[in-house]
């Protein structure tokens, strides 16, 4: 148990439980905006700017940040092109992370062991400068979610709607998907470019199960993510395991607890 007194173990608790209330936070809006798989998206992307940031030999995550928050942008861009084919921007902008993490990871191979741990996270090596840059974008999304909370949700149900009453939808939705960048980037280095997107969605996905209203589902999501991030990291912590993956594979197991338990309750 010595290892959950370390001050290694205490930082990564830190890092998580701040990722663990912004990830849902926004999550929760590109649930109910179909947009789940923006979170794969911009983390391929973010590994493309982490490489490059390697490769440089400058912070990574900086480098991955300015990644994600120009891929939102691009993004946003080709939905107002393709606003039948919403899906397509999400795709393009994918195959070009991708091809640009393959093309930087082929220019320095020296440094790709460093990279693929931000593919699996490696949260036990966060450092002081990595925990204030999640704390800065925590309360970023935080004081911009309490700001905007009933645009966003205006916006999620009916973007069309929340445009003839007035709203700056161009500008919400830009400022949603750049809120997604910097959450992803700066998540990866925690749960891995891999598994980023599930703690944006499951927590979500849990709380729409039970919640009964969008105030709780917000509250919900959050605790469902924080038992999650916590529990995970004790266990990962005190039995040796990958900590990014006992997060998502318990978020799953609560998923499923979930859905059990609602479907005995109906028989």
């Amino acid at each position: 148990m010595e290892i959950l007194m370390s001050e290694f173990f205490q930082r990564a608790l830190a890092g998580g439980i701040l990722i663990g209330i912004t990830a849902p936070l926004i999550g929760l809006f590109l649930v109910l905006r179909r947009l789940s798989m923006i979170g794969d998206t911009l983390s391929h992307v973010t590994i493309a700017g982490v490489a490059l940031g390697f490769l440089l030999g400058v912070y990574p995550i900086a480098v991955g940040l300015i990644f994600a928050v120009l891929a939102s942008f691009a993004i946003e861009k080709l939905r107002k092109a393709y606003k039948s084919y919403a899906e397509l921007s999400i795709a393009i902008i994918m195959s070009g992370g991708v091809a640009l993490a393959s093309l930087f990871f082929t220019l320095g191979k020296g440094y790709n062991g460093d990279v693929m741990s931000y593919l699996f996270g490696s949260i036990y090596t966060l450092d002081t400068t990595d925990l204030t840059v999640v704390g800065i974008v925590t309360v970023i999304v935080i004081a911009v979610v309490s700001i905007f909370h009933k645009e966003f949700f205006l916006l999620s149900f009916e973007e069309d709607a929340a445009a003839v009453t007035g709203l700056p939808t161009k500008i919400l939705n830009m400022l949603l998907t750049v809120m997604t960048a910097l959450v992803i980037s700066t998540a990866i280095k925690i749960v891995g470019a891999l598994l980023v997107s599930a703690l944006l969605t499951i927590p979500v996905a849990v709380s729409l199960l039970i919640a009964r209203s969008f105030r709780s589902s917000i509250i919900l999501s959050v605790i469902i993510s924080e038992i999650a991030v916590i529990a995970g990291l004790v266990i990962a912590g005190v039995w040796n395991l990958a900590p990014g993956a006992t997060i998502v594979l318990l978020l799953i197991a609560m998923l499923i607890v979930i859905m059990l338990g609602k479907k005995g309750i109906r028989a």
